[in-house]
């Protein structure tokens, strides 16, 4: 598997494109926005996208989902089915941010619902499907067990964790989440935060000060 970062949307978000190496066929995980750079990734990469993926349905994750799926008439599979509320929050989302309207960020209704212990392709690869919520009810972080990487979304990023004062957000579960969901992985795992630099969960259980060994 091969991936590329976009950073998109004015909160610099981590969107990934991933590609089977043998196939070139590919996914873009959570589209937040400005398509014209993901489609770029797209091209120079000589990618044919098959799906979108989608962690969790904050707009700068989830803003251009429902675009990018009706140019492409590609399938979107995720989040899971608790994160309802946020996708429908999307209109609002825009407004509330300052970035738009409801015209700008669209609902949308995934065509696959995941849940914890799914499997879903890329290509000929397979990922697995891991629920860890408490940034969101219903986040979702994406592992391929081949290349030892996780696509983590806010759940956490290199010295720190995702916020958990929005509706619906907590602690508690969210620290769960990554002890409980995360770190039986591997110290070995890569991951690619929603926002920031890359890292790996051995070196967070080292120096991360919200969820490290030490705390």
């Amino acid at each position: 598997m091969k991936f590329v970062i976009i950073p998109v949307t004015p909160f610099q978000q981590n969107c990934t494109l991933m590609w089977c190496e043998e196939t070139l066929r590919g996914a873009v995980v959570d589209p937040g926005g400005d398509l014209e750079r993901i489609e770029q990734a797209v091209t120079s990469n000589g990618v044919t996208l098959e799906k979108i993926l989608v962690t969790h349905a904050h707009m700068d994750h989830a803003g251009s989902v429902a675009d990018l799926a009706e140019q492409k008439n590609i399938p979107i599979e995720g989040p899971h089915k608790e994160e309802k509320f946020w996708i429908d929050n999307l209109p609002e989302q825009g407004r509330m941010f300052g970035l738009g309207d409801a015209q700008t960020y669209r609902t949308f209704i995934p065509d696959r619902w995941l849940d914890d212990g799914d499997t879903l392709s890329v290509g000929n690869q397979t990922l697995e499907v891991i629920h860890c919520p408490g940034h969101t009810p219903g986040h979702l972080v994406f592992f391929d067990p081949k290349e030892r990487l996780a696509i983590v979304g806010d759940v956490l990023f290199q010295g720190s964790i995702g916020r958990t004062d929005f509706p619906k957000g907590d602690f508690d579960t969210l620290i769960s989440s990554i002890r409980n969901k995360l770190w039986p992985l591997g110290n070995d795992v890569s991951f690619i935060p929603g926002h920031g630099p890359m890292s790996t969960f051995g070196q967070e259980r080292q120096t991360n000060g919200f969820v490290s060994d030490r705390m």
